[in-house]
């Protein structure tokens, strides 16, 4: 068996953050959790500093802190902001950072992460894709691994075990397609916050049920997934498979094509990372093909749903472009959430903001930051007009 992991999580109140916590208290001999983070949910924060007793906690606001702190009596230590953070992520007593923050938010902490040497279970896509070129490099530069957490690119990991990465030809992500996959833009045009939370076969936070329901999740991903598997977005695919059983699938040079299938629990990827490249026996319940009985695939439709194709255009235009393809997406997602918006802007918003920015190549870390609060302002005042 491996050695005890000391672990930090980005966002334990989260969905991912959840289920990792669900995962380590079934591995107590491989697991020890030193820090947690959340963004305001106290309550569960408490929860989780009684059950598993971090050394320390880190919330965004001292208001919060100071609540937490009252609630816990002691317990644990509580920082807070970005230098508390940076506190938890950089620690000598941590080796393997889970990153499972929502949005743009992620891409700091995590970068200080790698830097400071700490392999990470990565659940934040937007590190990637907003930072890919910088976060690779770190990675390389500082030898950690970086262990993808979404189930479709811990798919593609697990079905390149055993292969030689030059015999690739091309990824293909999978998609459920969301609640909306049968609806015509007319009908699109009605959608409400509420009918496009209720995702149909996974569990989820808002943010990332919304950009499930007009494919903007799926983008990144493909731009995701050309960071950490290195091929070009012309060789990266998607298809809609509602049933949500093949996770991803890798074809090969040969014509031959491995898929990694499972049911849709997220235990299982996250398990995947945390443990990577062993595979402890775990309680997660077993796929039955033959209850299932059929699983259907198609073309995603780009003219429906063309968050998917800006998707794949901010990748091809590079630099800070998939900066502002992100940020752009963050703030509409919210504008629609607050009933602001109709659903159908969301992807209108991202393409006038793509439509005007010229790419800044090779960007550096305060490119990309200047970058998305520039972006962030002008859709809000935008929206606002």
């Amino acid at each position: 068996m491996s050695a005890r992991r000391h672990i930090t999580i980005l966002g334990s109140t989260g969905s991912i953050g959840r289920n990792t916590l669900e995962v380590v208290r079934q591995f107590p001999d491989r697991f020890t959790v030193k820090y947690l983070t959340a963004h305001r949910n106290i309550d569960l924060l408490r929860e989780q500093v009684e059950r598993f007793h971090p050394r320390a906690v880190v919330v965004d606001q001292e208001c919060d802190a100071s609540v937490l702190r009252t609630m816990t009596d002691g317990l644990t230590e509580v920082m807070v902001g970005a230098e508390g953070l940076r506190e938890v992520t950089t620690h000598s007593d941590v080796d393997l950072v889970v990153s499972a923050m929502v949005g743009f938010a992620g891409l700091v902490p995590t970068f200080h992460a790698i830097r400071a040497g700490k392999d990470v279970a990565l659940a934040n896509k937007e590190t990637l894709v907003v930072g890919g070129p910088l976060v690779m490099q770190a990675v390389r530069d500082h030898g950690v691994r970086l262990l993808p957490v979404d189930s479709e690119h811990s798919a593609i990991l697990q079905c390149l075990q055993g292969e030689d990465h030059g015999s690739v030809e091309r990824l293909i992500l999978t998609a459920s397609g969301g609640p909306f996959r049968t609806w015509n833009r007319e009908r699109l045009a009605t959608v409400r916050p509420e009918e496009a939370l209720a995702h149909p076969t996974w569990r989820m936070g808002r943010k990332i049920t919304i950009d499930s329901a007009t494919l903007m999740n799926k983008g990144l991903e493909v731009i995701e997934a050309h960071w950490l598997f290195g091929l070009a977005a012309e060789s990266i695919g998607v298809v809609i498979h509602p049933q949500s059983i093949v996770h991803s699938l890798v074809q090969f040079a040969d014509g031959s094509v491995k898929a990694q299938l499972g049911i849709p629990d997220m235990k299982m990827p996250i398990q995947y990372a945390l443990t990577y490249p062993e595979r402890p026996r775990a309680p997660h319940p077993r796929l039955d093909l033959a209850a299932l009985g059929t699983m259907t695939f198609e073309e995603p439709d780009m003219e429906r749903f063309p968050c998917l194709a800006l998707a794949y255009r901010a990748l091809q235009m590079g630099g800070t472009a998939p900066a502002v393809l992100n940020a752009a997406n963050e703030v509409a997602v919210e504008l629609f959430l607050a009933g602001k918006i109709p659903f159908l802007a969301i992807a209108a918003f991202i393409a006038e903001a793509l439509e005007n920015h010229t790419p800044v190549p090779d960007p550096s870390l305060d490119d990309l930051l200047r970058t998305d609060a520039e972006i962030r302002t002008a859709i809000a005042a935008t929206a606002h007009d």
